[in-house]
């Protein structure tokens, strides 16, 4: 349990407010966040799939929700590419319907919190994720919903896509600003990160400085602490109370980068993959937190995608920010860097490494809050 009693100032902020956990990377390590949970319960659905356990496996299907993404776009899309590399919509909902609603009001429909694109290069020995911030400033193309139309609109937020259109709409625009066919597509949302972190028994973490924010409901004094779910929620959706932060999602996203390197740490020392009992637990809440595509819609084709990335490691994944800059009609929004954007999807495209010269100039990563949080 996070302790409670910290008493810090709260840094003056800039108001940037990218407003809700559109996510950023880290400086020069760039690690994985809430696509590291669901990758750490794909493997573990993987595992407990290739033990035999009929019921379990039975059980773990019936937990799935899958959307069909490929009759909802139909061919309108780009080529798909079959070069041995692969593509994953890896998204965070921040619905406040049901269990939710405690995180603000519900006014009647979801949109994207979290939205990164996983490339999976040729070999499944390497990897690179590009993180969109909500508050993107993009051209949304035209969708279609529950089999009415959804128009498009010149200059709306990427969180809207998924907001006004579903899966299949967020799915649609991030290929038409990437160029690039999305092969899967991933959801978690607030409930499910809770309980998956408590799941694992809490991640612990260490802070350098107090941590207030009311907003986020977090209270941290410096020092080591184990957050449970809720806690931890509380950590990676914090803006406002971080010192030397500057109170947008920059400073947010380098939080989340450290609490999933502590993340990552946690599931080894527990031995999710060795513990029968454990294993079960963290498989049971993860399939019961995400939803996919039809496609993986299904304990064994989630086994087959975990066993293919099985082999990546931390060390051999990329994490950038869709390279960004604050819009100056409205310094609570970004706007693309349009040619810094095209040489990381084109890197991506071509199966390359993308050039760092790509986020050299980009507003992200630098919230001011990366060395607070281990």
């Amino acid at each position: 349990m996070a302790d409670s009693n910290g008493t810090a100032k709260t840094a003056e902020s800039r108001a940037r407010g990218i407003r809700a956990t559109g996510r950023r990377r880290k400086g020069p390590t760039r690690r994985r966040r809430v696509l590291t949970i669901t990758l750490c319960a794909l493997v573990s659905v993987a595992l407990l799939g290739g033990a035999g356990l009929g019921y379990v496996y039975f059980k773990l299907n019936g937990n799935l929700k899958g959307v069909d993404i490929n009759a909802a776009l139909g061919k309108d899309r780009p080529d798909n590419v079959d070069n041995g590399s692969m593509d994953i919509l890896v998204m965070g909902s921040d619905s406040r319907a049901g269990k939710n609603g405690q995180y603000g009001k519900d006014e009647g429909g979801a949109r994207s919190d979290t939205a990164m694109i996983l490339h999976v290069y040729k070999g499944h020995k390497k990897a690179s994720v590009v993180s969109v911030p909500r508050d993107t400033m993009i051209k949304r193309p035209d969708c279609v919903k529950d089999g009415k139309d959804v128009p498009g609109a010149q200059r709306a937020m990427f969180n809207t896509a998924y907001e006004v259109g579903g899966p299949a709409c967020a799915v649609k625009t991030v290929e038409s600003m990437s160029g690039i066919r999305m092969d899967h597509f991933v959801e978690v949302d607030f409930t499910g990160f809770k309980k998956l972190i408590n799941a694992l028994g809490g991640v612990g973490i260490t802070t350098t400085k107090a941590i207030n924010d009311d907003n986020s409901h977090l209270h941290l004094r410096p020092g080591k602490h184990t957050l449970n779910g809720e806690d931890a929620l509380g950590l990676v959706r914090t803006r406002h109370g971080v010192p030397g932060g500057d109170g947008s999602d920059l400073g947010r996203i380098q939080l989340q980068q450290a609490f999933i390197k502590a993340l990552m740490k946690q599931v080894k020392e527990v031995g999710v993959l060795s513990n029968p009992t454990k294993l079960y637990d963290v498989a049971d809440t993860a399939t019961k937190a995400v939803t996919t595509d039809t496609e993986l819609n299904s304990v064994s084709e989630l086994s087959g995608l975990a066993k293919g990335l099985s082999g990546i490691g931390s060390e051999n994944i990329d994490m950038v920010t869709l390279p960004v800059t604050y819009d100056t009609a409205d310094p609570d929004r970004v706007l693309p860097l349009t040619k810094q954007s095209k040489q990381v999807w084109d890197a991506l495209r071509h199966d390359k490494s993308i050039p760092k010269s790509a986020i050299k100039d980009s507003a992200g990563d630098k919230g001011g809050t990366d060395a607070y949080v281990k």
